[in-house]
């Protein structure tokens, strides 16, 4: 029996202004019909705040019918290890991961003129509490650049308190053809670190306004597969992807974004058909405990990965 009846995936964007097209927010939703046969539909979404609205109606629907959705992300939903606790929050009352997602979900505000240009200031702001210079937040243009934000990648040495990558980047830097980027990247080729840093607020916000939501690994993962039962009680699972898991193969008409939120969508239920998408959930049991519970805790996981 499949986990999930509906899956939703997000292809984000950091853009300063509305925009459609490639490069900007694709959603694609690969839901049942009448006949309860799943029918993919994308949408191009030209802001933020437009697609999160979109996301809210939709998993609404698809809920108050029962359905059990699975909700996923292109950015990080997590930063390595100790970010939270070298931004001094308070990580006693809560863990790491969701002490970070209501840090930023206070500091960024996204508006309807879609202008993200506050993210370089609010990660200067985040570089000074944690090292007092450029580190370890970088990128930015020219007229956002500052003494506690610079345009080039500081040093990660080992007496640094924070990696450059996450354990899952780390892992899928070791897998020949896969090239993930680090979350302290903001602008440039390959600024992910935009999408986490706008992206994570949006999904603070969603796992309070949507019924039953959690987010995975941290609320429902250690280090093991998951389970019918796992999810009880769960109407709506969020889960990072990283969809160059799977090739781009754009039909006709279709932008590699499109293409890349159908494609990723219809692998997980086709692995869901075959009752393997449980066992992707899994951070891996053979890593240490200590690993595990960093990954639960704060840095999260790709699925699939």
């Amino acid at each position: 029996m499949a986990l999930f009846d509906a899956y939703i995936m997000v292809d984000w964007s950091a853009a300063a202004k509305p925009a459609l097209g490639p490069n900007s927010i694709w959603i694609g939703a690969l839901t049942k019909d009448a006949r309860l046969k799943l029918q993919f539909k994308s949408e191009n979404i030209d802001t933020r705040l437009k697609a999160r609205a979109y996301l809210e109606d939709i998993i609404g629907k698809l809920t108050k019918r029962g359905d059990k959705v699975l909700l996923g992300f292109d950015f990080s939903l997590g930063y390595p290890a100790g970010t939270a606790k070298a931004l001094g929050l308070d990580i006693v009352k809560q863990a790491p991961w969701a002490a970070m997602h209501a840090h930023l979900a206070t500091r960024y505000k996204d508006k309807p003129d879609n202008n993200s240009r506050p993210r370089f200031a609010i990660a200067a702001g985040l570089n000074y509490t944690i090292s007092k210079g450029p580190y370890p937040f970088w990128g930015a243009p020219p007229t956002d650049r500052a003494t506690t934000l610079a345009a080039t990648k500081p040093d990660y040495t080992v007496d640094k308190p924070l990696a450059e990558f996450r354990l899952a980047e780390q892992h899928l830097r070791s897998i020949p053809g896969a090239s993930p980027k680090s979350c302290w990247q903001l602008y440039g080729a390959g600024s992910v670190g935009s999408q986490s840093l706008t992206g994570i607020p949006h999904v603070h916000a969603l796992r309070q306004s949507l019924h039953n939501t959690r987010i995975w690994p941290f609320e429902l993962g250690e280090g093991g597969p998951l389970t019918a039962e796992m999810l009880e009680g769960v109407d709506v699972l969020i889960a990072e992807i990283y969809p160059s898991l799977v090739k781009p193969q754009p039909e006709k008409g279709e932008v590699p974004d499109e293409a890349q939120v159908r494609q990723i969508a219809r692998h997980y239920a086709d692995l869901d058909e075959k009752n393997r998408l449980g066992a992707a959930f899994s951070t891996g049991k053979s890593r240490p405990e200590v690993e595990i519970a960093q990954i639960t805790g704060e840095e999260g996981w790709i699925l699939g990965v």
